[in-house]
């Protein structure tokens, strides 16, 4: 079983922004599978189904950005679920607006949410997705940044880049993480 987890904040507040590109592909991945985030628990709300013909668990931590591993290595423990099966989809300042970089493992770079897991599973070795959210303007506080909405120019690289991402996911549980960033890095 695969434990796919996207980075966010809840309460309707935060939707839209680009810190909540994690919840985002959680939501399309559960439409396009048909696995509705139906369970309240282990701090989260998630969804048990089938994807590409494995089983996985889709989450969304309630937790708030910066606790996300309390939610994410509680389901992993209920479920015993490995950390190289948890595969962590969230919003990276540092690619342009839709790109995305997949990475087996390795460290959080910065990301609040990603240092919380890392801190949680006790390790850095599980695959992550990361979704460009673009570079923060000058003088621009990060915290105000990442949690704006795209521009109106962004939202058609944001639509691709979501796409990209849930083929991601799907690519990494047919045909494994390799292949996946060789596929999708650096396009």
């Amino acid at each position: 079983m695969k434990l796919i987890t996207g980075l966010g904040n809840p309460t309707a507040k935060y939707e839209g922004t680009r810190h909540n590109v994690g919840f985002e592909v959680i939501d399309r991945l559960a439409e396009q599978y048909n696995i509705p985030l139906d369970t309240a628990k282990h701090k989260g709300f998630y969804g048990k189904g089938i994807m590409e013909g494995q089983k996985v668990i889709l989450l969304k931590p309630m937790t708030y950005m910066n606790l996300s591993g309390e939610s994410v290595a509680a389901v992993a423990d209920y479920f015993k679920i490995e950390p190289k099966d948890v595969i962590v989809i969230y919003d990276d300042i540092n690619l342009d607006v839709g790109r995305l970089r997949i990475r087996e493992k390795g460290s959080a770079g910065g990301h609040n949410g990603m240092k919380n897991i890392i801190q949680h599973l006790g390790t850095d070795a599980f695959p992550r997705i990361r979704l460009g959210v673009g570079m923060k303007p000058p003088k621009m506080d990060l915290a105000d940044y990442v949690l704006s909405a795209f521009v109106k120019e962004e939202q058609p690289l944001m639509e691709a880049g979501y796409d990209k991402a849930c083929r991601a996911a799907a690519m990494v549980l047919t045909d494994g993480i390799s292949q996946a960033m060789n596929e999708y890095n650096g396009k």
